[in-house]
Order: C-alpha cells, then structure tokens, then sequence
C-alpha cells in the first residue's frame, strides 16, 4: 500500500489496511513482540522493587538503575553489531536467554553487589535485540511498507505493554517474584518463537556484501549523529515514565496500582489513538513530526508537577502519549533509509544507543531532580522538550530528505 492509497483510504478500513502484504515472518515477529510486551512488568516497577522490597534510598535506586542505564547504552552497540555480522535470530535468542537467566536471579538475591551486578546484565539483556528487530524489519519487509511496518510493530508492542500494566500494578502490590519470572517466560517465548517462524535474510545472496567502516562510518554520517543527540534528549524525559513517575504517585499518597494503570492509559491510547494519527503523520515532514511530538511531551510531563490525585496523573499521561505517537511513527523507518544495507544493524544499535542512554541520564538525574523538588524534575522535562523540538526543526530538511551515508 503506497502513502497515497494510505491517505485516500477511510478511517475505518485503516487496521485492515495495515495487515495487508506484510508477510509471515513479519507477523511472527510482531506475536512474539506482543508476548514479550505482554509479560514485561519488571523495569517500569524496577525502582519501586529496589525502595520498598530491598531497602535502597531514592538516590541509592537511582545509583543501581544508573547500572542498568550503562549495560543498556552498549547493548545496542553490541546487538547492532552481532546482528551485522552473525545474524539476527541467533543474536536475538541469545539475548532473550541470558534476560530470562538475570529476570530469576534477581528476584532472590540480596546481595547489593549481586543486584548492581545483575541490573547491568539486565541492562545488556534486554536492549540488546532492539537494533536486532529494528533491523529484522527492514529485511522482512519491502521499503514502500516499511514505514506501516514499523508504526505497526510499535502499536503491537505497545498493545502488549497496556496487557502487562494492566495486571502488573496488582501482580507486584501483592508478590514481586511473580514479576520477574512472568518476565522471564515470555522473554523466552519471543527468541524462541522468532527462531522458529522467522528466516535469517541471506544478505551475500541478495548483494549485501560485508565492507568496511563500521561505527566509524556511522558517527562520521553527520545527519545521523545530530538526530541521535535528539533522541538522547527525548529519552532522558520519556523514560521519567519508568524512572521516577511511579516516585511521584507514591509520593503524592497514592497506592502502586496506580502506577500500573497508569501506563496501561499509555498502552490503550496508543493502541486506540495510532491507527488514527500515524497515517496521517506518515506523509508530513518527519522532523516537523517529531518537533510536535516533543512539544506535546514537554506539555504532558510538565503538567505532572501540579498532579497529586490518580486523576491528575492520568491526565498528564494522556497528554505525553499521544505527542510518544509522533516520533514512534517515524523514527525507526528514517533510521533504516539512512543507513546503507550492510551497516542497518549498526544505524539501529547507534539509535538504540540513544534510547538506552536515557535510562542512565534519567534514573540519576531523574531521582536527583526528584529528590530536590517535583517541580525542578518535570519543569526539566518541559525544558528540555522545547528545547530539542527546535534542534529537530533545523534538521528537518537533512530528514526529509534520509539520503543514505556513502558506503564508498
């Protein structure tokens, strides 16, 4: 389906619209991410387990989070890099294994040595396989779908996160164990259903020849790098909604369930609201896109400085969801258009690099902010948010346009 034929189709023919000509492996790709998405409940309750289940201050939770942060921001390096050079499903399964091995572990142990130990491995576990899908994508699927493939994945994933949350607030109010090992059995059913139903893309035999260059050659594609610097930015403000928000609403008196439902209101709205807005955000300007996108953001994370009731906060996540939607709908598929063939799962890991730099940033700025005033932590935000959507609409024409980095 062509942008075109997108945009004359009718609203309600959209989900049908969006199933169309994407293939089996896609669609197997896009089950497991549900099952995984669906039992993922550990992270976003990671610094609420550390405070009220082991004992660690606010800032000590934050230190150990920093861990996390750091196992996360090479992962992305070292999947992209795997996935290049010995492929995608063995790189992903490995990933999902070793998750799953850390996931029980660290529901038991008390050491604070082990669990810092442990929360980096988590770290590298679990971002690992982002650049590994990202790239699994863009050689499943024709480039004019990618774009759909993408938006469709992220509704998937995110249809998988409202199941998760849904539960999870109940679930870890009443035994955080059970956590872990829910996270743990679906991680594992997502490597192992990729290996079964999805094909290894033979890169030699479709004219994708190994070459040199590497992360070199990506940190010298300058476009690359500046959109990178702006991703960072946004994730050190979105990735609040794991490393401080639960904080807050407990803070303002407020039981964990309402954390959960919380992000489940994330969840459904993307579910609902995605089909809807991405596309019609497809065919605009993608850093115009994504300078709205943070706009809305900024204007939804600020907001959770005045919020004290359930109300209040779910208010805020609403407004922060919708503007998530902009930058989800595009950025994976200008990622993938500049990067040259043989070098996807590196463009993916630097991305992926930006993304989990957020967890570093935000658990140790976040938690500090936090611990200082609400209002310096979400005034931040907002800051920053405006900030970087200015940065953005001065890189809009080197987005527009995507033209891949030579290879040469």
């Amino acid at each position: 389906m062509t942008l075109r034929e997108l945009r004359q189709a009718p609203s309600s023919e959209l989900p049908a619209r969006w199933r169309a000509g994407l293939g089996t492996g896609f669609w197997a790709l896009c089950a497991g991410t549900f099952i995984n998405r669906a039992g993922t409940m550990v992270v976003p309750f990671m610094t609420l387990y550390l405070v009220s289940a082991r004992g660690f201050s606010v800032v000590a939770a934050g230190e150990v989070l920093a861990g996390f942060g750091g196992g996360a921001i090479i992962a992305p390096l070292i999947g992209g890099a795997l996935s290049d050079h010995i492929g995608r499903r063995i790189t992903l399964l490995a990933a999902t294994l070793i998750t799953a091995a850390v996931m029980i572990a660290l529901a038991y142990v008390r050491s604070t040595a082990l669990i810092v130990a442990l929360v980096l491995l988590l770290g590298v576990g679990l971002e690992g396989p982002r650049p590994v899908t990202q790239a699994l994508v863009a050689d499943l699927v024709a480039e004019k779908d990618r774009v759909r493939a993408y938006a469709v994945l992220f509704w998937v994933g995110n249809l998988g996160f409202a199941t998760a949350m849904s539960t999870a607030g109940f679930v870890a109010q009443s035994e955080f164990v059970l956590v872990f090992w829910i996270d743990a059995i679906t991680g594992c059913l997502f490597g192992g259903l990729v290996w079964r139903f999805v094909s290894e893309k033979d890169r030699r035999a479709a004219g994708v020849e190994p070459r040199s260059g590497g992360y070199r050659q990506v940190l010298n594609h300058r476009p690359m790098v500046a959109f990178t610097f702006a991703v960072m930015i946004y994730y050190f403000v979105y990735l609040q909604s794991d490393a401080t928000l639960s904080l807050a609403v407990r803070d303002s008196g407020l039981p964990p369930h309402v954390y959960g439902l919380c992000m489940a209101l994330n969840g459904i709205l993307i579910c609902v609201a995605q089909p809807v807005l991405a596309p019609r955000l497809m065919r605009l300007d993608p850093g115009r896109v994504w300078a709205a996108g943070l706009v809305i953001v900024g204007v939804g994370f600020g907001l959770t400085a005045v919020a004290s009731t359930a109300a209040g906060y779910l208010l805020s996540v609403a407004i922060w969801t919708v503007g998530e939607i902009f930058p989800a709908t595009v950025s994976s598929a200008i990622v993938i258009r500049l990067a040259p063939d043989h070098l996807r799962g590196r463009y993916s890991g630097l991305y992926g690099f930006a993304l989990a730099s957020g967890w570093l940033t935000s658990s140790i700025g976040g938690t500090r902010l936090l611990a200082a005033s609400p209002v310096a932590l979400w005034g931040t935000c907002a800051a920053l948010c405006a900030a970087a959507a200015c940065g953005v609409l001065r890189l809009s024409p080197s987005l527009r346009r995507a033209e891949p980095h030579p290879t040469s």
